[in-house]
């Protein structure tokens, strides 16, 4: 028995004062309606309608049966459209998970655009170094970096490729000298990123010669790329950055790269949610701008990388000269 569809169609004959005058406004038969109104009846083991040849008329349980109906109908229309609506209009509490570094650097800016254009979304923003189980519920969309997936029933976008580079403060430089090869590092002090993507003390350095691996350890572990920037700055020793967490520390001289023919763990941004079904307006249009922004924002700092890159290597050309070297020496 359906019943929500007989408790219309019981308000439906009420309304109308009879069953052939219900059963022409919702195009259907008289025994179809007297059929729904005795179900509901038998259903609740009371009779709803004393029925004669020329009325109808409400049983004192009818009476109370029909105003709970009405309330329940219109409670259900209410949840439908407000459901509907999810999938039309973006409204409503987003939230997101996002590995940490990523998302301070690339997320959080993203948020602040997208909200400017659906303001009636919330955001609730979770940064983990560990990947949320998409389907428990706790997240709608996840933005990672790996250098590949694994095989699951969850929807990914790639939004772009980045890389990691390493770096020094030019304090360190100066006092230990910078790396001119990958093996020059077994005499520094090389500080530790603790990553889900890659084991931590094992850089494998791609550049000219190709593939290198190596075993690096260090006085300084941490978790977070922007808290290994500070050990970085502070003249710790190398660290190995994401391109996003040392851009702006390479454009305003508090971090330097070294070997910077070299780069470390080539990762892929991805945003990842459960299923294509039924994807809510805010989850559909917060994706949507992610692939539209992201790309752009993530091309510009690599394009920047390698416009600072030149310009040091420039400057370490410059200072080497044989002409540079005497006049250092002189002054």
């Amino acid at each position: 028995m359906d019943t929500l569809q007989n408790m219309r169609v019981f308000i439906r004959v009420v309304e109308a004062g009879s069953f052939t005058a219900a059963a022409q406004s919702l195009d259907s038969t008289t025994g179809a309606m007297s059929r729904a109104v005795s179900e509901l009846e038998a259903h609740l083991r009371t009779r709803l309608l004393n029925r004669s040849t020329r009325r109808l008329a409400l049983t004192p349980a009818g009476e109370r049966y029909l105003k709970r109906c009405s309330q329940i109908l219109a409670d259900v229309d209410s949840a439908e459209e407000e459901a509907s609506c999810a999938h039309e209009r973006p409204a409503g509490a987003l939230r997101m998970h996002s590995f940490a570094s990523i998302g301070q650097q690339y997320v959080l800016p993203a948020i602040s655009r997208y909200r400017a254009l659906h303001p009636e979304v919330t955001v609730e923003l979770t940064l983990s170094q560990r990947m949320p189980d998409l389907f428990e519920g706790s997240s709608d969309v996840s933005v990672v970096t790996a250098a590949s997936l694994p095989n699951s029933d969850l929807v990914s976008h790639q939004l772009g490729s980045s890389c990691s580079i390493l770096c020094a403060s030019p304090a360190y430089v100066h006092t230990h000298g910078a790396p001119r090869a990958p093996a020059d590092l077994a005499h520094h002090d090389c500080l530790i990123l603790k990553t889900p993507t890659a084991p931590a003390h094992e850089w494998v350095l791609e550049g000219p010669e190709g593939s290198i691996e190596m075993q690096v350890d260090g006085p300084v572990q941490v978790n977070i790329a922007e808290s290994l920037a500070v050990a970085i700055r502070e003249g710790m020793g190398i660290g190995m950055l994401p391109v996003y967490a040392a851009i702006e520390g390479l454009r305003n001289g508090s971090l330097v790269r070294v070997l910077p023919q070299h780069i470390l763990q080539k990762n892929h941004v991805y945003a990842l949610y459960p299923s294509r079904k039924f994807v809510d307006a805010k989850t559909k249009t917060w994706v949507e701008f992610l692939r539209a922004h992201l790309p752009q924002v993530i091309a510009r700092d690599m394009a920047l990388l390698e416009e600072l890159t030149q310009e040091q290597l420039v400057d370490s050309a410059a200072i080497s000269t044989p002409d540079a070297l005497a006049a250092s020496q002189k002054g």
